[in-house]
């Protein structure tokens, strides 16, 4: 479980830094997520963007039901692998 986890907070991670603008609504990240092999609900979506806000990763603006997530910087770099996140799996280079 934990394993999947940080792999899905990765991929969340990278699919914010090739988005443009570093955004997106939770809604298109659940779909792409399922692309990515992570089949998932909303709520932990949801989670899992307010767990990388509290770390730093991402910023939240809240619109009535749907979060806005930005890639911040120190989320650029954990995507890229240039710092290790706890809780965050790290990038296999060339993948």
């Amino acid at each position: 479980m934990r394993l999947l986890r940080e792999d899905r907070r990765l991929v969340l991670l990278l699919l914010l830094d090739k988005a443009p603008g570093s955004e997106s609504n939770h809604y298109l990240l659940r779909e792409a997520l399922g692309v990515k092999g992570h089949n998932t609900s909303h709520d932990i979506v949801a989670a899992e963007l307010v767990w990388l806000e509290e770390q730093g990763l991402v910023t939240l603006e809240k619109l009535e039901n749907m979060y806005i997530a930005t890639l911040t910087a120190r989320g650029h770099d954990a995507a890229n692998g240039r710092c290790a996140i706890p809780g965050v799996k790290k990038p296999i280079p060339g993948e």
